[in-house]
Formats: structure tokens, C-alpha cells, sequence
């Protein structure tokens, strides 16, 4: 039989019969348990992200089950391999149509810092247009570097207030990068 290890519960008041604790922390645990990964792979890295997906790493076990393909339908963006700066464009465009709150994983040298390749063409990290929340460093990183990734943002999601993207800084932070905080 296998050991099967349970998610903490979140900080709370306990007795016979009930749990209490606060909104914030059963969100975040929620939140934090089904993120849905968009893959934005561009070369070698995305081929360690399909292995990650496969039976042997299973990403699925932490609730990224579903990968979505469509940016309004994910919650975690997962870049990986070289951006060009023609494709610049095109990535921080998926990043506006995710519905907050989303997340950002930079996945490999590339993603990270633009890797080997250190030209005019390409992009020297993804963090030049759009924020990032983890970096997963490798020339390719391994599944396991990955999951550790995943695992580091889960971390973030589960201690983030459910105030934190209403606050001056974090609108200022989109704004440091040209992206509008008005909804309409």
C-alpha cells in the first residue's frame, strides 16, 4: 500500500464537530489545488513540460489536470523555450486575456534570461514584458524541476490575500509593464 500524504488544512479554530478558519485561507487553498496550466512552448522545453504531463511525473496529482489552450480558461502560464521578439507581442497578448488571477512560471534558461542566445532577435527573459512569478531554471530543466516550479507557486498561491490584485502595488506592477488595470 502506497503513503498517501494529505494537504494541510489551513490555520483555523477547531472543536468537536467544526473547523473554522479564515475566507482567504480556504481560497488560497482552493485556488492553489486546480490551477490550470496554459503551455506557451516555443522549443526544447515544452517537450520536458509533455513529459511532465505524462504518466510517469503526472502533473495532474497536484490539480493541473486540465491544460488549457485557451488563455481565459487558465490560471497558470507556463512559458517555455526562446521568445523571439517578434513573438513578444503575441505572448504578453495571452497574458492580458488570462482572467485574474494569474500566475506565470518561466520554465528553462531561455524563458528565464534568454538563454545561449544572446542576440538582438530574441528576448533576454520574458520578465522584459509581462511579470513572472517562479523561475524554473535548466538548458532544458528536467519534469522534476517542474514540478518543483508548480509546487513553489502553489506555495504562492495559497499564502496570497484575495486583496493583493486590488492593491496600488500590484496595479502599479502591471503598469510598469503597460498593462491596463481598468476592467473595461
Amino acid at each position: 500500500m502506497s503513503n498517501i500524504t494529505l494537504a494541510d488544512k489551513p490555520p483555523g479554530v477547531e472543536g468537536a464537530g467544526f473547523f473554522a478558519t479564515t475566507l482567504d485561507k480556504a481560497i488560497g487553498l482552493a485556488r492553489a489545488n486546480s490551477l490550470w496550466p496554459l503551455p506557451f512552448a516555443t522549443s526544447c522545453c515544452g517537450i520536458e513540460f509533455m513529459a511532465t504531463m505524462g504518466s510517469t511525473y503526472d502533473l495532474a496529482r497536484f490539480g493541473a489536470e486540465r491544460p488549457s489552450f485557451s488563455p481565459r480558461q487558465a490560471d497558470m502560464l507556463l512559458v517555455m523555450g526562446t521568445i523571439a521578439k517578434k513573438m513578444a507581442p503575441v505572448l504578453k497578448q495571452v497574458y492580458i486575456q488570462m482572467a485574474e488571477p494569474r500566475w506565470v512560471i518561466a520554465v528553462g534558461a531561455c524563458a528565464s534570461s534568454g538563454g545561449i542566445f544572446d542576440t538582438y532577435s530574441v528576448l533576454q527573459g520574458i520578465d522584459e514584458i509581462i511579470p513572472v512569478d517562479v523561475y524554473v531554471p535548466g538548458c532544458p530543466p528536467r519534469p522534476e524541476a517542474i514540478l518543483d516550479g508548480v509546487l513553489r507557486l502553489q506555495d504562492i498561491v495559497k499564502n496570497e490575500s484575495l486583496n493583493r490584485r486590488n492593491t496600488p502595488e500590484y496595479k502599479a506592477l502591471l503598469e510598469k509593464y503597460g498593462i491596463s488595470t481598468d476592467n473595461g
